[in-house]
């Protein structure tokens, strides 16, 4: 079989936001997003939110891991060590307080287990949440428009133009997978184990984002390291025949990286990530050039082969 990544067919599904769906999300972004208001006219509650500092000393010495500034803690959430939470209450921002505690005998950090500490407290607010109505306030303070229409019309466009993105990508993939099908491609067990590596560092990275590591993922879906390489080797080859599919075509087709291309590429990187291109070039690694490069080849290489196919839009 011959390469063939031109006059492949695939189908663009094309969703179509509802009113429907917008409602869900509006209701979701609602139950997920507390009205918060100041409180200036009465001392803390049970239940509040208050923003203070804290400062913590064990016989007379501060200790590491004990400091906090504008740190957001509610009242009676069990959060702080017992004891903490309720010597906060009656007090009024502005307010220096010495909270007096005993650490748990079994608390984690074995040299303050069981020992008596004070924190050295300024509370600086204190906050009351509540749920939002469904109303222009909701649009103002939580969506950025003047009315809750408006809001609704501008989630609306931004849920479409995400569902548009999703269905672009999913045909894009499905085109490649077509071409690299055809492609004469043997990877070898030290390149298939490269790319197994490369899965294994994404789905760490992954975890990092949530607070987790491989061991405590691996507890958690009662698995192993060696299993979960094992399961990501066929993922692996396909990503590694893509990409050898994609370099064939850049070939073939005469396609390289040109400055403007990996300037404007850039460009979206820091304005995705809401920073300057000073402050990306700190993480302008060897890797992360490499990663950038083959972005922007992979991009000229999929309008390439989508130019050239018959797209169904369903």
């Amino acid at each position: 079989m011959s390469f063939t990544y031109k006059s492949l067919s695939a189908q663009l599904q094309k969703h179509v936001i509802t009113d429907e769906e917008v409602d869900r999300q509006l209701h979701r972004l609602q139950q997920q997003t507390p009205r918060v208001a100041k409180v200036q006219d009465r001392p803390a509650q049970l239940g509040d939110e208050v923003v203070l500092d804290y400062a913590g000393f064990c016989n007379g010495e501060q200790f590491a891991g004990g400091t906090a500034q504008n740190q957001s803690l509610v009242l009676g959430s069990g959060m702080f060590i017992p004891g903490f939470e309720e010597q906060l209450v009656d007090k009024v921002p502005g307010e220096e307080v010495i909270v007096k505690v005993t650490f748990p005998e079994s608390y984690h950090a074995e040299e303050l287990a069981g020992k008596a500490a004070e924190f050295r407290c300024t509370i600086h607010e204190i906050r009351v949440k509540s749920a939002y109505e469904l109303d222009d306030v909701f649009a103002k303070e939580v969506g950025g428009c003047d009315t809750l229409d408006e809001m609704r019309e501008v989630m609306k466009e931004s849920m479409q133009n995400y569902s548009d993105h999703n269905g672009e990508m999913e045909l894009q993939d499905s085109l490649l997978r077509q071409a690299a099908a055809t492609l004469d491609f043997t990877i070898s067990e030290e390149e298939l184990e490269k790319a197994v590596d490369e899965q294994m560092n994404t789905l760490e990275a992954q975890l990092a984002q949530q607070g987790l590591n491989l061991e405590m993922y691996c507890s958690f879906m009662s698995t192993t390291v060696e299993d979960l390489r094992k399961d990501a080797r066929p993922a692996a080859e396909a990503a590694a025949r893509n990409q050898a599919a994609v370099e064939k075509v850049a070939e073939l087709e005469n396609i390289q990286a040109e400055e403007k291309d990996i300037a404007a590429t850039l460009d979206v990187i820091c304005r995705q990530n809401n920073m300057t291109m000073e402050q990306l070039q700190q993480h302008y690694t060897p890797e992360f050039e490499k990663a950038v490069l083959r972005s922007v080849i992979t991009a000229k290489v999929m309008s390439v082969i989508r130019e050239n196919a018959q797209i169904t839009e369903v």
